[in-house]
């Protein structure tokens, strides 16, 4: 058995800076040190997926990151796993406990789960080991998993068993990012029949106009949005999130908890937004000032065949304003996302929902580059934009 500190402060001495996840007994002891730790960002994500994408997001971002969740939540875990950080080459440190040991009693629930956690991960070509459990064997196992994190740029797993660390204290935890006074609903203009809403082209120019390459990050959920964003513009500080739908908030979120000072934007879509709601609340209490959401929402999943989405009945706009954001619109007029990128002096979020008319500006193509290609290049923006920043600070 080891202690918490001795863990957390290894892996924080190479790099790793946010850590997120959803909790379970065996991982209360990292969590509680996390939490506490002045120089450590956690997330208390709504599920394990998208702590998985929270994580990555911080890759991106240029620190690293660290998932943690039960091995039940790893069924949560499996689409951005297979689909965003396989895909994208984002190379995230999970930490999976192992409920359900075949060497252990434990509750019924996790007897399967138990049995085909290591399988699981196999499958979905993670390298995995299990949790170091004696402080001599701490810094090699990083060291593994930190070369497989470099090298491949794909996630490496510990796999924790019962015991493996000592409780910490919880009298050092601190204050979740919670309490903002609810945002009021600001609607522009919902009474367009649909046929009359401006089209997902429309919106996305307008979009591009306000997002520059030097100050601006703009992340597309999947399906038509990235495609149509490509099309429309194909710049180096855009990433088109393909697969693992409904995680391109959470994605945008951990980016910009370790980029500071650039504003991120993320281009949701209604069915993506239903389908991982629980991260509004994620975002609405750790989202800054400089993180913006919008969802463009034509009440069908498009991309499928046009099946209809109950964004009908719905208010996004309400439960971005319910969930923290400093500012919540919504409507079916192109000048709410003006309104959106002019607000100053928010606190927190800023959110619209546009409601726009079904359908495409003719055939879509692919974007031009691999989605790994897309990663790579949003990174080297990235870094000659710190680059230039350096510079500027520079004594002359």
């Amino acid at each position: 058995m080891i202690e918490a500190k001795e863990f957390v402060e290894r892996a924080r001495g190479r790099g790793f800076a946010l850590w997120t996840g959803v909790p379970c007994s065996f991982l209360t002891p990292l969590i509680d040190f996390a939490i506490g730790h002045p120089e450590l960002r956690w997330v208390a994500s709504a599920n394990e997926g998208d702590a998985v994408a929270t994580a990555a997001g911080a890759v991106l971002g240029g620190e690293r990151g660290v998932a943690m969740m039960q091995n039940s939540g790893l069924g949560n875990a499996v689409n951005p796993l297979a689909s965003l950080t396989h895909t994208l080459r984002i190379p995230v440190l999970l930490i999976v406990t192992l409920r359900g040991d075949p060497a252990l009693r434990d509750e019924p629930q996790h007897e399967l789960m138990g049995a085909i956690t290591e399988r699981i991960l196999e499958d979905l070509l993670i390298p995995w080991e299990y949790f170091p459990t004696e402080p001599a064997l701490i810094e090699p196992a990083l060291a593994r998993a930190c070369a497989w994190l470099d090298d491949a740029r794909r996630p490496y797993a510990f796999v924790m068993r019962k015991g493996s660390v000592s409780a910490h204290g919880a009298e050092s935890f601190r204050p979740l990012p919670i309490g903002r006074a609810a945002a009021s609903v600001a609607r522009r203009g919902r009474s367009r029949p649909p046929g009359e809403r401006p089209g997902r082209a429309q919106a996305l120019r307008r979009i591009v106009l306000c997002t520059p390459e030097d100050d601006s990050l703009l992340i597309a959920t999947t399906g038509y949005t990235g495609r149509e964003l490509s099309a429309i513009a194909d710049r180096p500080n855009q990433l088109y999130v393909v697969g693992s739908m409904g995680c391109a908030s959470s994605l945008a979120l951990g980016i910009s908890l370790a980029r500071d000072g650039l504003r991120v934007v993320v281009v949701d879509g209604d069915g993506a937004a239903l389908m991982r709601m629980g991260n509004f609340a994620t975002l609405g209490s750790y989202g800054g000032d400089q993180l913006v959401h919008i969802v463009l929402d034509n009440e069908v999943h498009e991309s499928t065949g046009g099946q209809p989405t109950v964004s009908r009945a719905i208010s996004f706009a309400g439960i971005a304003a319910a969930c923290g954001y400093g500012l919540a619109l919504e409507g079916d007029d192109l000048g709410i996302l003006d309104e959106l990128f002019a607000s100053e002096g928010i606190r927190g979020p800023r959110f619209a929902a546009l409601k726009i008319r079904a359908g495409t500006d003719g055939e879509l193509p692919r974007p031009k580059l691999s989605p790994e290609q897309v990663s790579v290049r949003f990174r080297e923006h990235l870094r000659r934009i710190d680059a230039a920043r350096a510079a500027q600070r520079s004594p002359r």
